[in-house]
């Protein structure tokens, strides 16, 4: 937003919205906190679970510079949903996420065979499909 902010809010009209949407994962759900706590940060980082996200994009809309602010403050609201899973899907999306994909190759063997067991010891995870509990997160501004 630093560089992205003052952009959008010369192009964007007085009164316009700027909206942005987290996909998270609802560490509200035991089982999910729990896989939340054995991923490590690099795996689930903080904008993917509801109260780190709230506490990340809180003060997005603020310039970081001694510029005046572009955006009113913030309304932030959450909405349930779910996506269908595997263990082995799951392990899967979560190779691909960021934190992940730049770890050392033996350090990433290592945190996915830790999520892949976590999954497996839980009755909700290791047998079949089953349905990650999910938020989708969205942030909304309006220009000054």
């Amino acid at each position: 937003m630093a560089v992205a902010g003052p952009e959008i809010a010369r192009v964007l009209a007085p009164g316009g919205i700027l909206a942005g949407l987290w996909n998270l994962m609802d560490d509200q759900v035991e089982w999910v906190a729990g896989l939340t706590r054995v991923s490590g940060s690099a795996a689930i980082g903080p904008r993917d679970t509801p109260a780190d996200w709230r506490a990340e994009t809180a003060g997005m809309h603020l310039p970081k510079t001694g510029v005046a602010a572009r955006f009113v403050s913030p309304e932030q609201a959450e909405f349930p949903h779910g996506q269908r899973r595997t263990a082995d899907s799951l392990v899967a999306a979560i190779a691909t996420r960021a934190g992940m994909l730049v770890m050392p190759e033996q350090e990433q063997e290592t945190t996915l065979g830790r999520i892949r067991a976590f999954l497996a010891s839980r009755p909700e995870t290791a047998h079949g499909e089953f349905t990650l509990p999910m938020l989708t997160g969205v942030l909304r501004v309006r220009r000054l």
